[in-house]
């Protein structure tokens, strides 16, 4: 194997690896960001040393083993801590001599609780939502703060900031490394499934830039749902969640066409739908069912994108289902987006005058108004209602509030054809 071959492998390891490493380290040490730098020390021993002796059987065992190593070490130096020296100290020396598949055996135990608590710490509330998320991807993701700041669209130096100051908080607060209980542990998971659902959303429809999509974090947030649905397998809304970003995540190759346009939901080709992850997300929405009334905001919604993989065509979608949906999804999480979403299925099952009626209401709603879709949404019904004028300005208006380059095309393309359609109507007459 060449250098590059090991450094190749090593990067996936560590994708791999990462966070049961940090978790591991973090229920040793009781510091995340003491965890993270013994981490970041194992996987720079593993660039030192696997390109000469190769990658160890088991990699994961070996990074482990070297950051306990690396955390004795620190014990022994700093002399702020002796006392914890002293009570971890003996605990982790006595394991000095093991042999490296032993240490594995010896972290399998907890490894899922580990996980867990890992998840539960970089999501916690006490965090702005800007730095649980990239503290999330930091640690869970195994994604550096370039691809972090690449992902979101801002400066590397501002996501590492992001991190340091989280991980200072979480000591500052001396957050416990433990999975929350009873009312804690609502809370805590309705903060942990926002942010994994806030990566998937910035993957499947990127706020800003050139990119449409961005598959790369989509893939991270279902990793990461999945993780927390094998680690919490008695919460309907976990696997409500996941089914969720399954089914939609099935649509991402359909979403674009092969010169790089975006192809809005009805016109997609359905033949390009990815069957394995339409299946996965029907199974984990049918676990989500199971566990209780699947009334909650991510099965809703994930009842939803299932009538569309349901339907085999556009016009088989059953949208009156759709508007009932939105109906309980109106009552158990209100919010001027998903009055939004409503409008738009009640237009598609009663007729869209019905749904412009709810969309003009919401006009005035002052957290929607620089929200691109409202006057998008907007403009699609008065299109259907042959009031092509207004909707060309309307087109035109959601153009100029979207940062995403190739929605931006794709409604001043809608915008142009009605242009057209009013060029053609006038020769008619």
């Amino acid at each position: 194997m060449t250098a590059s071959d090991t450094h190749r492998a090593i990067d996936a390891v560590w994708r791999i690896e990462s966070a049961r490493l940090i978790a591991g380290l973090t229920r040793i040490v009781g510091d995340v960001g003491l965890a993270e730098d013994l981490a970041q020390d194992a996987l720079l021993a593993a660039l030192e040393r696997w390109p000469e002796s190769g990658v160890p059987d088991n990699p994961g065992a070996w990074l482990m083993a070297t950051g306990k190593h690396r955390a004795i070490d620190t014990f022994r130096r700093s002399e702020r801590i002796e006392r914890k020296h002293q009570l971890l100290g003996h605990e982790l020396e006595s394991r000095q001599e093991m042999a490296v598949g032993e240490l594995d055996a010896a972290i399998d135990d907890n490894i899922g609780d580990d996980l867990l608590r890992l998840v539960f710490i970089s999501c916690h509330p006490v965090l702005p939502r800007e730095a649980r998320t990239a503290l999330t991807l930091r640690l869970l993701g195994g994604l550096t703060t370039d691809e972090i700041a690449r992902a979101f669209l801002v400066p590397e130096a501002t996501v590492a900031q992001r991190i340091v100051r989280a991980k200072r908080t979480l000591s500052e607060h001396k957050i416990p490394f433990v999975v929350p209980r009873g009312a804690e542990l609502a809370e805590r998971l309705s903060s942990v499934l926002e942010v994994i659902y806030l990566v998937f959303n910035e993957g499947y429809s990127a706020t800003a830039g050139d990119d449409l999509v961005r598959p790369g974090l989509c893939e991270d947030a279902l990793r990461l749902g999945r993780i927390v649905a094998e680690l919490a397998p008695e919460e309907a809304e976990v696997h409500g969640l996941v089914a969720l970003m399954e089914i939609q995540a099935s649509r991402l190759r359909a979403r674009i066409s092969s010169s790089g346009k975006a192809i809005l939901l009805l016109d997609q080709d359905r033949g390009r739908w990815d069957q394995i992850l339409i299946r996965r997300g029907l199974a984990a929405l049918e676990r989500a069912e199971r566990l209780r009334a699947a009334n909650g905001p991510y099965a809703l919604q994930a009842a939803i994108v299932a009538c569309h993989a349901r339907a085999r065509t556009a016009a088989e979608t059953d949208w009156r289902r759709i508007a009932s949906l939105y109906d309980a999804l109106a009552a158990v999480a209100p919010s001027p987006v998903v009055g939004l979403n409503r409008a738009v299925a009640i237009a598609m099952a009663f007729g869209p005058a019905e749904g412009l009626k709810i969309i003009d209401a919401l006009t005035s709603e002052p957290s929607l108004k620089g929200y691109h879709l409202l006057p998008a949404a907007r403009a699609d019904l008065l299109e259907k209602l042959g009031r092509s004028g207004e909707a060309r300005a309307e087109f035109e208006r959601a153009a100029a509030l979207t940062r995403n380059a190739r929605e931006r095309e794709l409604l001043l393309d809608r915008a142009r054809a009605q242009n057209a359609d009013n060029h053609t109507h006038r020769e008619k007459k």
